[in-house]
């Protein structure tokens, strides 16, 4: 099986997407380019980078990593794995701020890398996409979306699509010049013209949405694991 790296090569990703879309065209050269995300040249361990999506979920970015800090602080690191998060007991995991069902998702994921369910850096670079989301989905807390971003921000696959997200919908929806969302189905197939270089049209849908297609001076929402 072929190994994938970090990151793939974005000015032809850009040229994919000015030639096979001309709707998408028109807005990408109205916002320019975009640099790539950071995370694909950032170290990246895949069981910190899912303990941290699983303290995110549902909360404002500021929230969230106050209760990150409180834990860095709890187990003395600032690497969330099994051996520095199994330093704390549930109830001073509470104490941060950690929910009850964040805390058990926390200890699900420990207990699934303690018996090498969490595949390594290593080898993921072996995996392909769909390999990756049905190794992760088990954990508890972990959803097909929370893998995606993954897949985009950090190990910089060049072709996903995160139809369930609604910034990238918004942002489908006003390239097209929609009256109601796509479907998820819906942008699934729209996304075909894209391909295989559907995750950098889901970046620019993003800045679309956040507003950059009128002002390229629009701030850009983070994403999880950006």
């Amino acid at each position: 099986m072929p190994r994938h790296p970090r990151g793939f090569d974005v000015e032809r990703a850009h040229r994919h997407l000015l030639r096979h879309d001309r709707a998408l065209a028109g807005w990408i050269r109205r916002i320019g380019p975009i640099p790539p995300p950071d995370g694909w040249r950032r170290p990246f361990d895949p069981v910190d980078a899912l303990a941290r999506s699983i303290l995110f979920q549902q909360l404002s970015g500021k929230a969230a990593s106050t209760i990150v800090g409180r834990v860095e602080l709890a187990i003395g690191s600032d690497r969330l794995h099994t051996d520095t998060l199994g330093r704390v007991d549930d109830a001073t995991l509470r104490a941060c701020g950690v929910s009850a069902n964040k805390t058990l998702a926390l200890r699900d994921l420990m207990r699934r890398e303690a018996e090498g369910g969490i595949p390594s850096l290593r080898r993921m670079a072996f995996m392909d996409e769909d390999a990756i989301v049905q190794a992760l989905v088990p954990i508890r807390g972990i959803g097909r979306w929370t893998v995606e971003m993954m897949l985009m921000f950090r190990l910089g696959r060049p072709d996903v699509l995160p139809v369930d997200d609604l910034g990238v919908r918004r942002g489908a929806q006003l390239v097209d010049g929609l009256d109601a969302l796509p479907t998820p189905k819906q942008l699934a197939e729209r996304g075909r013209a894209w391909g295989p270089y559907r995750t950098w049209a889901s970046l620019y849908l993003w800045r679309i949405a956040d507003g950059a297609g009128d002002d390229v001076t629009a701030p850009r929402t983070n994403r999880s694991q950006d």
